[in-house]
């Protein structure tokens, strides 16, 4: 099971929010996910950007490998 933190797409039509999450990388963008760990929204000003930086480190130390994105 190879997990990746990447941007999952919310919001609506041409209004685009993310959330980042943990899931398995053969799944979907939009897919299952097993956990969230934080929001982004490119749309306000500034950026908002909001992490649950503990978490995220866990789920790093558990293995799982950020993309590119969500560098």
């Amino acid at each position: 099971m190879a997990l990746k933190i990447r941007l999952r797409r919310m919001g609506r039509k041409k209004a685009p929010t993310y959330r980042l999450v943990v899931a398995e990388s053969s799944m979907p963008r939009d897919g299952r996910f097993v956990a969230n760990i934080g929001h982004y929204n490119p749309r306000t000003q500034p950026i908002t950007l909001v992490v649950d930086r503990a978490q995220a480190l866990q789920w790093m130390a558990k293995g799982a490998m950020p993309t590119d994105t969500a560098r």
